[in-house]
């Protein structure tokens, strides 16, 4: 997590950010850096542009808890659109394959028994886009300047997967994960389990360890209570290092 040094101020603390679509992680960085005049911010956990959420971000000598906030699992709710794949497997990409949904999507009992047997701890390849280096270069700024990406399988844990509405053309799941997991892959692989491509048409992250995206703040709200001098209010307590995980609850 990369962290300004160009201001600092007396806030020392954490606040969870529920991120609008179209802004990338950084851009709520930015934003709270220039709503409150404090340089030493930074996230824990990224979160695409086009996804929505349960954002945690550290502020002042709070952003030492980073690496240990990053550690927590993460719950999510996704749709998974079937008849194309992209390059980035999700919306943003560009579309490589496309073909018509078979009609068993559409059955729940296939669409859980498909979920059922990505349950436990799996190999996942990560998205060529997204921000892991290899070779010391970032491999979407590789993918974007045409030049193939061959990341290597990566051991991640799936929780739980919880069928909410199934379709024609897409599947709604919750989604519980460990640290590492890429929903995008995972919309990615569930298209090679079913032989129809697919990607990640929606996502909302509802939960970082023990906190919920309803505890959150909009950039709204945030920006009322600095008007009001009241920020820090916001701020939530949390230990210096994990305990308890979102995958006990339900």
């Amino acid at each position: 997590m990369a962290i300004s040094r160009r201001g600092a101020t007396t806030l020392d603390g954490v606040l969870l950010v529920d991120k609008p679509v179209g802004m990338t992680s950084h851009d709520v960085v930015d934003y709270l850096r220039k709503l409150t005049g404090e340089g030493r911010i930074g996230h824990a956990g990224t979160l695409d542009p086009a996804a929505t959420g349960l954002l945690i971000v550290c502020i002042g000598p709070a952003t030492r808890l980073s690496d240990h906030l990053m550690a927590y699992d993460k719950e999510y709710l996704a749709r998974i659109a079937f008849g194309q794949s992209t390059t980035t497997d999700d919306t943003e990409g560009t579309i490589t394959r496309t073909l018509v949904p078979p009609e068993i999507i559409a059955d729940p009992e296939y669409a859980m028994s498909v979920l059922s047997g990505l349950v436990g701890s799996i190999m996942q390849i990560p998205p060529q886009y997204s921000a892991i280096k290899q070779a010391g270069k970032t491999a979407y700024k590789q993918a974007r300047q045409g030049h193939q990406v061959n990341l290597e399988p990566r051991q991640v844990s799936i929780y739980k997967l919880d069928l909410l509405n199934c379709s024609a053309n897409s599947w709604d799941i919750i989604a519980i994960v460990s640290k590492g997991t890429y929903i995008r892959a995972l919309a990615r692989d569930i298209g090679e389990l079913v032989g129809c491509p697919a990607h990640l048409a929606g996502l909302r992250r509802l939960a970082i360890g023990p906190w919920h995206v309803s505890q959150a703040y909009t950039l709204e709200m945030l920006k009322q209570a600095s008007d009001n001098d009241a920020i820090s209010s916001c701020f939530i307590k949390v230990d210096d290092k994990p305990r308890g995980i979102i995958r006990k609850r339900g």
